[in-house]
């Protein structure tokens, strides 16, 4: 019996680590505690707990607690960016386009409300992190690159007027649907109307829509 026992305990090969899936906890930990309390609120130990790793690991992987908080910012701007691109802008007609990123903007904002609580989050600290990122600049450039594109296609199709910025575009597109996400429960206290109900997100996401189209027409 005691031989048998031996046996089962030499067969058992002992876990390797698999850093792409221990960084990943770790993200995805980190991201869940910097969105309920911050990054100055935020712990290392409880990133850690959620992730069911070593603390020690956090700063083997990440180096410090901003350098995780930043590694988490870009992670959630990679999300949109990649949304984006499965898009596929550059192969449909102009107006299309168009509307297809504010949709998916307005949708995304929807879905990812962890993402205006991190960006505020970050906007109050004066995006020192986002400022310190090599990989974010990077990752809009060709984002405002394309929109001039499909702005350039709509002035020569006659559907589009000539002097829209592309980076203000931009702004314009992701700010309607981004304050409104942000201000909800403001926004319903104030109008008395619950903004947060399907029926109200249906009618704001086509009001964005509308008011964008509209004012890129000549």
């Amino acid at each position: 019996m005691l031989k048998r026992s031996v046996k089962r305990q030499k067969d058992i090969k002992p876990q390797r680590r698999d850093p792409v899936a221990t960084r990943r906890k770790l993200l995805t930990a980190a991201r869940r505690e910097f969105a309920q309390n911050g990054l100055a609120g935020a712990r290392v130990d409880e990133i850690a707990a959620r992730a069911g790793v070593n603390k020690q690991l956090v700063y083997h992987y990440f180096g410090d607690k901003d350098a995780l908080y930043l590694a988490v910012l870009e992670w959630v701007y990679e999300e949109i960016r990649t949304q984006e691109r499965k898009l596929n802008l550059e192969g449909l007609p102009p107006e299309r386009a168009i509307k297809a990123l504010i949709e998916a903007s307005f949708d995304h904002l929807a879905a990812h409300p962890d993402f205006i609580v991190l960006l505020n989050d970050e906007n109050r600290g004066g995006a020192r992190h986002v400022r310190g990122s090599r990989k974010l600049e990077a990752m809009h450039s060709p984002l405002v690159s394309m929109v001039s594109k499909i702005l350039g296609e709509g002035i020569r199709a006659g559907i589009f007027r000539r002097g829209v910025n592309p980076v203000h575009l931009y702004i314009s597109i992701a700010g309607l649907s981004y304050f409104f996400f942000s201000n909800t429960p403001t926004l319903s206290a104030i109008f008395g109307r619950d903004l947060s109900s399907p029926a109200e997100k249906r009618a704001r996401r086509k009001h964005v829509v509308d008011l964008v189209m509209q004012s890129l027409r000549p």
